[in-house]
This record gives structure tokens, C-alpha cells and sequence, in this order.
């Protein structure tokens, strides 16, 4: 049911809201799901209408979260979200919490309402939640500086809920981590050891799943997970190529990505895996390969079956040899020997041409970085 103008007061109009509640009655619904954000006061108006528990898209998303959780971490994040959530219901939610509790002291009064002090109690926890993420955050901060002094390059996989990144994070590292067909399988970041093709070795991180209209606290709540992100050399993004909205999802994943301003990543550092292929009929398939043929970061798989599997691990390690990063430059549009250089010794990823410059975005191994900036000293 699509809502043209909401209603303040219970999100529908009050044709569709008794309709639903005969729905709700006559099939003994206890609980309804809302897929859109209601505010306190139109879930409780849908409750007394209803008489049933009713949550919206958070609420759902939060549910999820909670029986997924695994780790110590998971379970933190997982509470400072729910809680911050609920903390967001209190506000004039429902009329018992304004009852007064008595006075003490010397000074006598009306002392604290019950919303208040049930407010006060969430915000003191939440603050407790935070303290104990930050000490996460530096002992992963702790790890990350251990790592880079071995120093193994680290992959992270990102991707749309259950588009099957745990299952290729399996099929890689021949690991075990949890791989199933649920939303939010994956809540606890996981590192294994990559072995590549060329002899070189890397750590592969797998994440949360990503949705889209996730709301902007549990990005935050999950920032301390998704920092293994922010500190890859190379992102693998997982998509489902047999969901019918494979494009939406990806559009949702890189505008999370850009709102952890990874902007610059996005760009310089991710290839694309086009996963599930094995689902797609023979057309389609043939069709999809046909159309990332002629695109070098984009490998279609299927990580159930191990098919494409061997061209992501040698992708990968086309991207790490020789210690080569990518960089962004800006080159006078003048200067065509310094362009036709950056062309020979590099791997241009983009480009971007205005009335001056032009902007690239090259992978370059260090030491031909450096003859580069020799060459710009020089001229």
C-alpha cells in the first residue's frame, strides 16, 4: 500500500487504517510491520486502533540485528543502536511515563517524571556504550598498525544484504564464517588470510550488509565495523546479479560508502564482483558476461559453485603487484609527454578532462610514483 500524503496522526488515512485493522482482526495479526519510518505517536495511535504490536522499517531492521548478533562487539553496536531508537519513542510516546515520582532530598518538588528518568537511565547507557566501542575502536586502530607492519594489504568485501559476501568470503579463504540466506547474516567484521595466485598473501575482511533507507544511527552505530572499510587497499564489492534490483542495491551501497566518505575509494579502489551468476538463465547470462567483457574491474562468479572465482584472485592481484596505489593527479592538458608517460607506466582508472587539466586516477607502483614526481620537479 503506497501512502500519497501521510498522515500525522497514524501514517494512513482512516479508510485504509480500518481496513487494515479488519485485516489485522479477523486473521488474529499480533504483529505488524510497517515499511516506512512512523513516528511515536502514529505507531501508538496504530496500536490502540489495531490492538497489535506494531514496528516500523527500524524497528524490523533492529529485530534482525539482534538475533544476529554474535560477538561482544556486535552485541555493543547492537545495543547503542536499539537504544538510541528507543531513546527517539519516549518523546511523548505514551502518557504513563508522565507520571510524577515523589520528591527527595531537602528541597522537596515533584522530583522526576517517569519519562524523564527513563530517559536520563538510556542516555547514561548509551554514553557507557560509547565508551566501551571507543576501546574496541582503539584496539582494532591497535591491530591495524600490527598488520601494517607485517605488512599484508588488507581486501575488504562490501555489498547489499545477502548478496552472498560471506559465502565468497568461505569459497577464498576456505574459511567457515557464517553463510546463509538471511538479511544481516554477517554483523561481526571477520579477517581471514588470502592466499593470491602470485605467491602474495593479503587479508580478506568480510562486513555488515549494507540497505538501503538505513537510518542514520545505525550507520553510526556501526562505524567502528565498517572502519575496516575505510582502511583497505582494495574494496570488492559483492553484488547479486540475479536480484531484480541489483542496480538500486548498488546505488544504496555506495551512497553508504560516500556518507562514510570513502567517496575517493569509490573511485580509486573497488572492483566490482557480479555474484550468483550460476542462478541466471542461460540468456542472461550469456548477456552479462558479454557486457563487463570489455570492463578489467568487473568479474562475474558465483561463489556457491567456485566459477570465476580464480579471475577475482588474479584481478586482486594484478591491483597489489609491486606494492602499486592508486593516486589521483592533475596534468596540464599542455604537458602530453608527462600524459602519454602516465599512460605507459600506469593503470588509469578514470578520467576527467576540463578547459586546463586533466584528472586522473592512476595506480601506480611506488617507484614509478616517485620517477613521476621527479619528472614534475623537473618540468
Amino acid at each position: 500500500m503506497r501512502v500519497t500524503r501521510p498522515v500525522p496522526a497514524t501514517l494512513f488515512g482512516s479508510g485504509n487504517v480500518d481496513t487494515l485493522g479488519s485485516i489485522v482482526k479477523d486473521d488474529e495479526i499480533g504483529l505488524v510491520i510497517i515499511d516506512a519510518a512512523l513516528s511515536p505517536v502514529q505507531q501508538r495511535n496504530l496500536e490502540r486502533r489495531w490492538q497489535a504490536k506494531v514496528i516500523d522499517r527500524t524497528g524490523l531492521i533492529l529485530e534482525i540485528f539482534g538475533a544476529r548478533a554474535r560477538t561482544h562487539e556486535g552485541r555493543l553496536q547492537v545495543e547503542l543502536a536499539a537504544l538510541t531508537y528507543q531513546r527517539s519513542r519516549l518523546v511523548r510516546s505514551w502518557t504513563h511515563l508522565e507520571r510524577q515520582r515523589g520528591g527527595f532530598g531537602f528541597l522537596g518538588g515533584p522530583g522526576e517524571s517517569q519519562l524523564e528518568i527513563d530517559r536520563r537511565l538510556i542516555g547514561e547507557r548509551i554514553a557507557r556504550l560509547r565508551r566501551e566501542l571507543d576501546e574496541v575502536k582503539r584496539t582494532r586502530a591497535l591491530h591495524r598498525e600490527a598488520r601494517k607492519r607485517v605488512p599484508y594489504p588488507v581486501v575488504a568485501l562490501v555489498g547489499y544484504t545477502n548478496a552472498g559476501k560471506s559465502t565468497l568470503f568461505n569459497r577464498l579463504t576456505r574459511a567457515d564464517v557464517t553463510a546463509q540466506d538471511l538479511l544481516f547474516a554477517t554483523l561481526d567484521p571477520t579477517m581471514r588470510r588470502l592466499d593470491l595466485p602470485s605467491g602474495k598473501k593479503a587479508i580478506l575482511s568480510d562486513t555488515v550488509g549494507f540497505i538501503s533507507d538505513l537510518p542514520t544511527h545505525l550507520v553510526a552505530a556501526f562505524r567502528a565495523t565498517l572502519e575496516e572499510v575505510t582502511e583497505a587497499d582494495i574494496i570488492v564489492h559483492v553484488r547479486d546479479a540475479h536480484h531484480p534490483d541489483s542496480t538500486a542495491q548498488r546505488d544504496d551501497v555506495l551512497a553508504v560508502l560516500a556518507d562514510l566518505g570513502l567517496g575517493g575509494a569509490i573511485e580509486e579502489n573497488m572492483v566490482e564482483v557480479l555474484n550468483k551468476i550460476d542462478l541466471l538463465a542461460a540468456a542472461d547470462r550469456e548477456t552479462l558476461l558479454n557486457q563487463i567483457s570489455r570492463n578489467a574491474e568487473t568479474v562475474a562468479l558465483s561463489a556457491v559453485t567456485g566459477e570465476g572465482c580464480d579471475g577475482l584472485l588474479a584481478l586482486i592481484d594484478r591491483r597489489l603487484v609491486n606494492g602499486a596505489r592508486a593516486v589521483r593527479l592533475d596534468v596540464p592538458l599542455s604537458d602530453g609527454q608527462t600524459l602519454a608517460w602516465i599512460y605507459e607506466h600506469g593503470e588509469v582508472l578514470g578520467r576527467r578532462d576540463d578547459s586546463e587539466a586533466a584528472h586522473l586516477s592512476v595506480r601506480l607502483s611506488e617507484a614509478d610514483l616517485g620517477r613521476l614526481r621527479h619528472r614534475q620537479r623537473v618540468h
